[in-house]
């Protein structure tokens, strides 16, 4: 399995640029890339990067959260985010890793 330069490339954009809030990435079952499947701009929250996913379908994410520390400092973190929905007989489990 490989991730294609997309990927790279949106991630650092991420990182350094600060010019994406999430990238969703996904699995090409017939080529066995990983692809970018949706990227969300600097102004998009975590409720648009909860929309962008499939209720059917896995994918992968990653999520730059801003915040402020109790000492008023501007901090970022970036989490990463393994989603993949789970059908029971009369439940639905969606389940998100933080990592």
């Amino acid at each position: 399995m490989w991730v294609t330069d997309e990927c790279k490339n949106s991630f650092m954009e991420m990182k350094w640029k600060k010019v994406h809030r999430y990238i969703v990435f996904k699995i090409d079952e017939k080529s066995k890339l990983v692809m970018v499947d949706k990227v969300g701009s600097a102004s998009e929250g975590y409720s648009d990067l909860e929309a962008s996913l499939p209720g059917d379908d896995c994918r992968y994410a990653v999520f730059d959260f801003d915040f402020v520390t109790v000492d008023n400092c501007h901090k970022s973190k970036i989490f990463f985010i393994a989603w993949f929905v789970m059908i029971l007989p009369s439940y639905l489990y969606i389940i998100i890793l933080f990592v």
